[in-house]
């Protein structure tokens, strides 16, 4: 048995923060969780998150001048809100831990870039809480693209629409001056960087829902365009459902289409791959992949960054591409020009 990897976790208030706790949890056998830091009283800028701590509950609590002196601790997950993740992690870096940060990564490029410039003098593993990255639709998508299973790529339309949270998340995505784009549109972006790589340009096109004051830009849509090909992401807070969200991707010798993108019902996320001709992998025709249900987003992710810190494996995503994924977010939220 391999020993256990001493974890903290800092942060109950982001969004994604009782996933990360639940996936930690069930990974006790490679993570020994010694404790959380409760930021309720101590964050300062906007967040929406879940105040049912039960998942908490039997989990040592600390201060994160706890979490920084604590004997042994190998790595954090920073789950703060949003604008606080980066501020956040620059401590951590500071103090040599390994860590998992959840998306986004605020609205200060620079300090991202000496977080990340931190990370890479340390060598440190350094984890992008983007929740695809461990999905196995998605990593399938990536290994096609690469071997061009459906030839050269000129087409990606993706989106990460949702109608959860009612006016409360509409009020709260006001809060932010890239919105929607800002908040959930970075998940698709790291997977078309990760992809088609840097793009030429940039687009941006960010609106209110019907109804929705124009401050509150929660239906939002982007263009990233590349010499043959475009990817255009979408995400809108008044839509139907995140059962709907959806992945389109067309190339020279064929398409790739499944939605949802993802499900944790037990049952299979399935995938439609269309060839107009043979493939090294797929003869031509249409195939239906059925990937494995997957037990939470997370798990197949904090297994990858605990092999990283074990020096198993070198991490799939380097520091300049998470630099790249979040230049190209600000850009696609209207927060910078792209350049």
């Amino acid at each position: 048995m391999k020993p256990r990897i001493k974890i903290a976790q800092i942060g109950v208030t982001h969004e994604h923060a009782v996933g990360k706790i639940i996936a930690l949890k069930r990974l006790s056998d490679v993570f020994e969780l010694v404790g959380v830091v409760d930021d309720r009283e101590t964050s300062l800028t906007n967040r929406y998150f879940n105040d049912d701590l039960a998942q908490y509950e039997g989990i040592p609590r600390l201060t994160p001048e706890e979490v920084f002196n604590y004997p042994g601790l190998q790595a954090v997950t920073v789950e703060v809100p949003n604008n606080e993740l980066v501020p956040m992690a620059i401590r951590c870096m500071e103090h040599g831990l390994a860590m998992h940060m959840d998306k986004p990564a605020g609205e200060d490029l620079d300090l991202y870039r000496q977080l990340l410039d931190g990370c890479r003098k340390q060598h440190l593993p350094f984890q992008m809480g983007y929740m695809f990255r461990g999905n196995p639709a998605f990593q399938f998508c990536l290994k096609a693209i690469r071997e061009k299973v459906i030839g050269d790529v000129f087409e990606i339309e993706a989106d990460m629409n949702h109608n959860y949270g009612g006016d409360e998340y509409q009020k709260y995505i006001g809060n932010f001056r890239g919105g929607i784009m800002y908040n959930l549109g970075c998940h698709l972006i790291d997977f078309v960087v990760a992809a088609l790589g840097r793009p030429d340009r940039v687009v941006p096109f960010l609106k209110s829902a019907p109804d929705d004051p124009d401050r509150i830009l929660n239906n939002s849509m982007a263009v990233l365009e590349y010499p043959h090909a475009t990817a255009v992401v979408r995400s809108c807070s008044r839509n139907s459902g995140i059962h709907n969200r959806r992945m389109h991707i067309a190339g020279t010798k064929g398409t790739i289409c499944f939605s949802p993108l993802e499900r944790f019902d037990g049952q299979p996320v399935e995938l439609t791959l269309d060839l107009s001709s043979d493939s090294s992998s797929f003869p031509a025709g249409r195939h239906v992949l059925r990937f494995p249900p997957q037990a939470d987003r997370y798990e197949n992710q904090l297994l990858e960054l605990a092999a990283i810190i074990r020096d198993e494996i070198a991490s799939p995503y380097s520091y300049d591409h998470d630099y790249l994924v979040h230049e190209v977010t600000l850009a696609a939220a209207n927060c910078c020009q792209w350049r």
